[in-house]
């Protein structure tokens, strides 16, 4: 039988811990989840609030000082924090994706070839061994290849360059200026697709992609790792018994592990607050397994922002922000949750979302009230006629 929509979304779910929190410590959680988008300092801590029983931020903090999870450039040229195990294999899997995206365009543009990159990289992961601030980074780049040339080739180094992101400040580790330090990787070289390394790296990923967010297609693990889809369906080839294939609703072959968690379309999911750039919402080609095409647009804006949502019954149903009494709430309240549903909702609904923005204020509370407040301008863009509650 085909899998059926609801059964895609539900597998999502269960693997994302999103049917049920989790025990599971914070690197074994982030391992399950496989990869947590992190553009946004927040975003870690409230993706595993919504996912680990008894969540204490500070077992992150902790993770992110003993380098247990790190946070560096990886999958779709953008922040996720890994479990540290898992960041050799993604940075080899992606190595041709970040040579071809990341010393293109400004680098090349300062006349700098990839030879100059492999000549630059080992002084570069050597002066980065302690962390190192961009400010101080730019300046190593400046004293070898000139002032003119520093910022275009800074912009391609720090994405090429096995770095993770040191911690700097609090209250969520890591502030809006980055500072670097060395991943403890040799000096990647030079790779293409069909190199042997990349092969068994991709397939690796693969394999952990498909743990926390199959089953998928072969657009959906292509989009997810931004690689093409022709090294996708060679990889998955190559797994050979360790993958099943699965016809999918509309006959797209669908791919995933074998004893891997597969619920009932009918399995019960409790609503959920998730935070800014949620990998469940991006991590599939087609996202109409989590989000209704209409809301899309809604959620997903333009310039790359994703909003924070609210999840009910498995699917995107409006969109969240923390306000406090500076934005008009006036009851007295030092924080809260405001919440915009873009369908009608039940009173058992709002009674459940109101229990989660309790738990999630206090979280809030205890570290940063105006988290997200930057992007409060897209509210304003928000369509008439939803339902807008202070939670």
């Amino acid at each position: 039988m085909p899998l059926t929509p609801r059964e895609l979304n539900r597998a999502t779910l269960a693997r994302q811990l999103l049917l049920e929190r989790s025990p599971l410590s914070v690197p074994d959680g982030v391992r399950q989840v496989v990869a947590l988008q992190a553009q946004h300092p927040a975003s870690p801590y409230v993706a595993l609030w919504n996912r680990l029983g008894g969540f204490d931020p500070a077992g992150l903090d902790a993770a992110f000082a003993g380098r247990t999870v790190v946070k560096a450039t990886l999958m779709r040229i953008t922040l996720h924090a890994v479990h540290a195990e898992d960041y050799g294999p993604f940075r080899a899997a992606m190595q041709p994706t970040l040579y071809g995206a990341r010393l293109g365009a400004r680098f090349a543009g300062t006349g700098l070839t990839p030879a100059d990159a492999a000549r630059l990289l080992p002084g570069l992961l050597e002066f980065a061994r302690t962390p190192r601030t961009s400010a101080e980074l730019r300046a190593w780049v400046e004293a070898e290849v000139g002032a003119e040339r520093r910022d275009g080739a800074w912009w391609g180094l720090k994405g090429y360059a096995p770095l993770h992101h040191a911690p700097t400040e609090p209250p969520w580790t890591f502030g809006h200026r980055p500072s670097f330090v060395a991943a403890g990787l040799d000096a990647p070289p030079t790779r293409a697709d069909g190199d042997p390394h990349v092969q068994e790296a991709l397939r690796t990923l693969i394999l952990r992609y498909l743990s926390g967010f199959g089953p998928a297609s072969v657009a959906d693990v292509a989009q997810f790792a931004l690689v093409r889809r022709t090294a996708v369906r060679q990889a998955l080839a190559a797994l050979g018994e360790a993958v099943v294939h699965l016809p999918g609703p509309d006959g797209t072959p669908y791919h995933d592990l074998p004893d891997a968690p597969r619920p009932d379309g009918g399995t019960p999911a409790p609503p959920r607050l998730l935070g800014m750039w949620d990998s469940i919402l991006l991590a599939y080609a087609d996202r109409a397994r989590v989000i209704p095409p209409a809301y899309r647009p809604l959620v997903i804006r333009r310039n790359g922002d994703v909003l924070p949502t609210l999840l009910v019954d498995g699917e995107v149903a409006g969109v969240w922000r923390p306000v406090g009494d500076e934005d008009g709430a006036g009851d007295g309240n030092r924080a809260g949750i405001e919440a915009t549903a873009f369908h009608p909702l039940s009173p058992a609904t709002w009674d459940a979302l109101a229990a989660e923005a309790r738990s999630l204020t206090a979280l809030l509370t205890a570290r940063d009230t105006t988290a997200y407040r930057r992007y409060g301008h897209w509210w304003a863009k928000l369509p008439e006629g939803g339902e807008v509650r202070r939670l």
